[in-house]
């Protein structure tokens, strides 16, 4: 899997790379020392014999023969840079930092990731070579060897580290309807491991500590079930959400709102802290039952997810601003598919709910001698709403850049909070507290009083207000987390089947 597929994208980075490597010396040796250190070591006096430019090419030319390494380019890069010297092995053999290194890896299941992705038996076979004096008997297999061990080392170390910082699977890659900002491993990462000096402690430094990672790791190793789930779905429900957990997309600003999709949650965060909670609407779904089990994905070509059109999309944004007494813009999926059908049915539904309809830009005066029946008159025609106590937005709707043209906004249909089950949008956020959301944002101050009378007036207009400061907005998809509160593990069912798509993507690396 290559991290950068635009070959645009890997020549600058290749460029950066090569400018750190000539930055970093790192305890660089001559070559005359790379047979005598060896041999100090394992004891086997074979590895003397090694000639330090018959090794560069041998090493060099053993990466690029190898289809297996992950960062191809950025490998050849770093060992070119440095002259094709084992730089792991020069640095971490002696105080026997990659045999921990290995153990370490050994215990790569704790993530919920399998120890075979990291490929250590190739690993550790290498490292049994170099100690075992009966395995290394002449020169050619000293150098077949070091080579190897080398490339082992790099290959699992630079996995390992990518994976504990960054995650397995690129978010983008799989879903469709992902737009958060998230990091990736880049030239900068990938020489972290050749820099660092004391590999034990580089290693430690960027295990995930999070205390909501900390405890999945705990309810997956003591095999915990969550209600109504069998331990095999608990556990891979825990594995995808370590996944998620690892991913370099977490809100980093002090106030932020927060949406967890899968638990129709809203949150207020404010210096760590939660601010305001309320309960939300979201999207409908492909897992329109909620259903328990975790089927594999059926996409055999690992293509991304097919997502049903209504689904509340993965993003980060920032919300700028409001409307108070919303018109609602119909989109044309539902003008087609509800308006116009509605409208077939009972000629003063658009009336009745003060939806105008528009012919080229210009509103059409009697929409009643309209045949709302005819094939395709809903694409024909555009809708708009008008505000009012029935207005599908409700009183406010909150606004942020995003290209699927979602929102937050208030609704008229309060019942629906009261639903378990909250899937039941077009797409957009429907949020429980929509004048406390309001008061968060823009504090108690004028504008936030102009927008608690507006909402309340009998002669409603639609009116913008901006926000002095814009405030982030993450719609995040997360079914097992932190109660702040308990500081328990809590489940949430996987609506979207987005589960499925990342366990089924694990399972194939």
């Amino acid at each position: 899997m290559k991290r950068f597929p635009s070959p645009v994208i890997a020549g600058l980075f290749l460029i950066v790379l090569s400018a750190l490597l000539f930055m970093f010396e790192g305890c660089k040796r001559s070559r005359s020392d790379i047979g005598a250190l060896v041999a100090k070591e394992s004891g086997n006096k074979v590895f003397k014999e090694i000639d330090a430019e018959v090794f560069a090419e041998k090493l060099k030319a053993a990466i690029t023969a190898d289809k297996s390494l992950r960062n191809p380019d950025f490998t050849a890069a770093l060992y070119a840079a440095k002259d094709y010297e084992p730089v792991l092995t020069m640095k971490f053999l002696a105080d026997s930092s990659i045999k921990k290194a290995a153990l370490r890896i050994a215990g790569v299941s704790a993530h919920g990731l399998p120890v075979e992705m990291f490929r250590l038996e190739k690993l550790n076979g290498f490292i049994s070579k170099i100690y075992d004096k009966e395995s290394v008997k002449n020169v050619d297999e000293a150098y077949a060897a070091l080579v190897g061990l080398e490339i082992a080392a790099a290959s699992s170390l630079t996995d390992y580290a990518n994976a504990m910082q960054f995650g397995i699977i690129s978010p983008r890659r799989i879903y469709a309807q992902y737009y958060t900002s998230t990091k990736r491993p880049d030239s900068v990462s990938f020489t972290k491991v050749f820099e660092t000096k004391d590999l034990d402690a580089f290693l430690d430094s960027i295990q995930p500590k999070d205390k909501a990672y900390l405890l999945m790791q705990a309810a997956l190793a003591d095999k915990q079930t969550a209600p109504g789930l069998s331990a095999e779905e608990t556990a891979r429900i825990l594995k995808v959400n370590l996944e998620r957990m690892r991913w370099k997309n977490r809100p980093t600003q002090d106030k932020y709102v927060f949406v967890n999709i899968p638990d129709f949650s809203l949150q207020v965060i404010n210096q760590n802290r939660v601010e305001l909670a309320m309960k939300v609407c979201v999207g409908e779904g492909r897992n329109d039952n909620a259903a328990v089990a975790l089927t594999e994905y059926d996409e055999n070509d690992l293509k991304k997810d097919r997502p049903f059109n209504r689904e509340t999309p993965q993003l980060s944004s920032e919300i700028h601003s409001v409307q108070v007494n919303p018109v609602w813009n119909i989109p044309e999926s539902i003008a087609t598919n509800e308006i116009s059908v509605q409208a077939a049915k009972d000629r003063y539904y658009l009336s009745n709910n003060n939806i105008d309809v528009f012919y080229n830009g210009k509103k059409v005066d009697d929409p009643e001698t309209i045949d709302w029946s005819a094939a395709g008159v809903g694409k024909t025609y555009t809708f708009k709403q008008r505000p009012g106590d029935d207005n599908s937005l409700g009183k406010i709707k909150f606004l942020f850049d995003n290209q699927s043209s979602v929102y937050l906004h208030d609704t008229p249909a309060k019942a629906a909070f009261s639903l378990p089950v909250r899937a039941v949008s077009h797409g957009c956020v429907r949020v429980e507290k929509p004048l406390e959301l309001a008061q968060a944002l823009f504090g108690s101050g004028s504008k936030f009083e102009k927008i608690k009378t507006e909402m309340a007036s009998k002669t409603p207009k639609a009116e913008n207000l901006s926000l002095d400061k814009k405030v982030p907005v993450y719609l995040s998809y997360q079914n097992c987390w932190m109660d702040a509160g308990t500081g328990k593990l809590r489940f949430a069912r996987d609506i979207y089947g987005l589960d499925a798509v990342l366990f089924t993507y694990l399972g194939r690396l």
